[in-house]
């Protein structure tokens, strides 16, 4: 196994240096080389830890370990990145007329690093977490973990600077070239065999609902994203290459993927962690296991069939536009009653909102949750999406589960994990973690109501004629107007920055072992068992 595996590394090493050397354009050239690197770097150290891959006692906890400080950088850097993007919105001389600089680059950047590089890492490192704690088993496939762990961070790396350098498909949330989406297909394949391997050997009898909702996110994110990026390429030495869809269907395609990579990578895979860190940090049962299950079954069912609602009044079927606004709608009752579910596991254990930062943060985070699940199928509306799509409305919507639910819960989580990994009685500091909240909040609450108000703004002007029947505004005059909405939101992205940069000076002082002096609630550093708790988690 371990022959073949160097062997197959080699193998790797030897194309990529050669396709380094013949392709046919400089950014091809330097991914390929960047790939090269890798497999060196991947054949010394699988030979330098052949004994320790090959060890079947105990959890993998280095690889969750990795992922929380993945996480945390790419996070700090996918924040930085969209405060830069919202301040050129409000001052476009922050383009710097430069090719690399501006905010058709830069855009996709953000958001792909907080989404895939962020977001994905931190599930990635809670479900290597959860599955293997769930199932009291360690992670299948020996090195197979870590080629996904850092195979993952490749494409990051590739799919970032190739979007700076001017290489993107320009697909919502699918901006990778070809040769990065095939990448990902190999190393997300594996993933779910990794997953599926552990749940296999699993010494529990019962999959935690946790698990399945990782699963589902893991399977269906595979299907989205291989269907939605089939493409021929120009050349196989390249960068350049055609989607085979066209015209209606490709935009049906791509927002049946645009929607469900909400649907399954931000909200299911999220989900897992709320069923299974808020009811740790609570030290309470989840409220109801049934409703988890119902919420599971209503939510993969019903969230495949709402992206046709992105494509009202366009040219695409009536039929399929009213199909996705109408799943849009019945998708609001199961995901509130994943929200009551997540809310309710804290009956016995309220008081701990007001000692515990860290489950205040995920108890938000799950507020949030239910009023993004409840604002979607209201713009869902097709009357309500002639005014809400397209403009700042949207934005504010798409922030606050982002933001609200989507990062606070992995934040959360963070907080959650870093002192079990690292052995620690308690964070660094519990104080930090109530800034980090508060200000983080703050800037939340500037942002999305910044937007919310600038997007109603357009969307009125964009549809105000006057008496003779002409549009009354200019597109200029709309732009004019968005100005001061623009430096709100701005400012409310510096607030949740700086709180990202507490959170990361929290967890690295967490990493070494250092204890500020503080006077701490019992409960708040996970009460007099936390130890005993910890080692369990």
């Amino acid at each position: 196994m371990h022959f073949l595996s160097m062997l197959i590394l080699a193998l790797g090493a030897v194309a990529t240096l050669t396709l380094a050397l013949k392709a046919s354009d400089g950014v091809m050239s330097f991914h390929a080389a960047l790939m090269a690197l890798f497999f060196l770097v991947g054949i010394y150290l699988l030979n330098r830890r052949r004994g320790n891959l090959t060890d079947d006692s105990g959890y993998e906890d280095g690889i969750i370990r990795a992922g929380a400080i993945a996480s945390t950088f790419w996070g700090v850097i996918g924040f930085i990145v969209g405060l830069v993007i919202a301040l050129q919105l409000a001052f476009p001389v922050l383009n710097f007329d430069l090719p690399w600089t501006n905010f058709g680059r830069l855009r996709p950047l953000h958001t792909s690093a907080v989404i895939f590089a962020f977001g994905g890492n931190v599930l990635l490192m809670t479900s290597f977490h959860v599955v293997q704690r769930t199932c009291r088993a360690r992670l299948a496939g020996g090195w197979a973990p870590w080629f996904v762990f850092w195979g993952y961070q490749l494409f990051i790396v590739m799919a970032a600077t190739g979007y700076v350098l001017g290489v993107t498909q320009s697909k919502e949330y699918a901006e990778p070239e070809w040769y990065v989406d095939l990448w990902l297909t190999l190393v997300w394949v594996v993933y779910l065999l990794v997953f599926l391997g552990t749940l296999w050997k699993r010494k529990e009898p019962h999959i935690y609902v946790a698990n399945w909702f990782y699963l589902a996110f893991i399977v269906t994110v595979a299907m989205l994203h291989i269907i939605n990026n089939l493409a021929i390429p120009v050349s196989w030495t390249g960068t350049r290459s055609y989607v085979v869809w066209g015209g209606v269907q490709d935009a049906l395609t791509q927002w049946w993927y645009g929607h469900n990579a909400v649907g399954f990578f931000l909200t299911a895979g999220f989900l897992a962690i709320m069923y299974y860190y808020v009811p740790k940090r609570a030290e309470r049962p989840i409220y109801s296991y049934r409703l988890s299950i119902v919420h599971f079954w209503s939510l993969i069912f019903l969230y495949i069939w709402a992206g046709p609602h992105h494509l009202h009044y366009t040219a695409l079927p009536e039929w399929s536009q009213t199909l996705g606004m109408t799943f849009s709608i019945m998708l609001w009752m199961p995901s509130w009653g994943g929200m009551i579910n997540g809310l309710m596991t804290l009956s016995g254990a309220w008081d701990k909102l007001r000692t515990d930062p860290v489950l205040r943060m995920m108890v938000v985070s799950i507020a949030f949750y239910g009023m993004s699940t409840f604002e979607g199928p209201l713009m869902a509306i097709k009357a309500v999406n002639a005014l809400s799509h397209y403009t700042d409305w949207t934005i504010g919507h798409v922030h606050s589960g982002a933001l609200g639910w989507v990062a606070f819960v992995s934040f959360g989580a963070l907080y959650h994990i870093v002192p079990i990994l690292w052995g620690r009685q308690r964070l660094y500091s519990l104080a930090l973690v109530n800034v980090h909240f508060w200000i983080a909040t703050f800037g939340i609450v500037l942002y999305i109501t910044a937007m919310w108000v600038s997007g109603i703004l357009q969307g009125l002007m964009w549809r105000a004629y006057d008496h003779l029947g002409f549009l009354e505004y200019s597109f200029v005059e709309t732009v004019e107007a968005m100005h001061p909405f623009y430096v709100i939101r701005a400012l409310g992205g510096l607030l949740f920055v700086i709180g990202a940069l507490i959170m990361a000076y929290n967890l690295w002082r967490t990493m070494r072992g250092d204890l500020r002096d503080e006077a701490a609630p019992v409960e708040a550093s996970g009460g007099p068992n936390s130890a005993a708790v910890g080692a369990a988690s």
